[in-house]
């Protein structure tokens, strides 16, 4: 049975308790997890298991067998074998800037009213692809921006059915990557008065905590699609 995954819970989790049910030469699984896996253009985290006297550094979090969460270890190390209880802790600071970083391009694509074809996730560094002839007018995106940062929306998640997301198309605006069927619900991000989409990925509580973001180098990349770059100014 896949883990489960306790950042969708919760993004705020740093660590957890839990119990590993299978181990091979790179890595580990477990049966709950705070550990983001690759995805949504958002990295996998990053962080340490520790059991009895054992540590380890967890250097990559992906999907692997049967859609279960995959905890990687350096090569060479031997991970914890099945049935032993772990503690998972993950790299805090990295994985806040990506909960930020995340957050803004939802708040950058309530902006720019178009589709989005492509995007990536860093800390340093993230960036949103739209479908668009226009040239964006960075001073009028970095001054919208910065009043959704300051107005404080909330911002939270909800689940609805696969159905009801059939039943409204115009949710999903991103063209290279669809949301995940084949269990029953779809996870909508909502930041209040501001944002509605499917987004599995991990995003802060309102966007005052985005803090300062500014917008970066925006790219031609085709006839139709413009790249634009975010920056956290921290």
């Amino acid at each position: 049975m896949p883990a489960r995954e306790l950042f969708r819970e919760d993004s705020y989790l740093k660590t957890c308790t839990a119990t590993v049910t299978a181990s091979d030469e790179g890595g580990f699984y477990v049966d709950q997890t705070v550990f983001y896996p690759l995805g949504g253009g958002q990295p996998g985290d990053l962080g340490f298991v520790e059991w009895g006297d054992g540590r380890l550094d967890i250097v990559d979090t992906r999907y692997g067998q049967d859609g279960d969460i995959a905890h990687h270890v350096a090569e060479g190390e031997t991970p914890p074998a099945a049935g032993t209880t772990v503690t998972l802790t993950i790299d805090w600071d990295r994985r806040y800037r990506h909960m930020r970083m995340h957050t803004a391009m939802h708040l950058l694509g309530s902006i720019l009213r178009y589709d989005v074809t492509g995007g990536n996730i860093s800390t340093e560094k993230s960036r949103l692809d739209f479908n668009m002839e226009e040239t964006v007018d960075k001073e009028a995106v970095q001054q919208a921006l910065a009043e959704l940062v300051s107005e404080d929306h909330p911002v939270s998640c909800r689940w609805i059915t696969e159905e009801e997301l059939d039943a409204q198309p115009e949710l999903v605006r991103t063209m290279s990557v669809q949301p995940p069927r084949g269990k029953g619900a779809v996870r909508l991000l909502e930041i209040a008065g501001v944002d509605l989409q499917p987004c599995g990925g991990t995003h802060v509580r309102s966007t005052a905590e985005v803090g300062a973001v500014r917008v970066g180098k925006v790219e031609k990349k085709g006839r139709q699609n413009r790249r634009v770059n975010l920056h956290l100014d921290d």
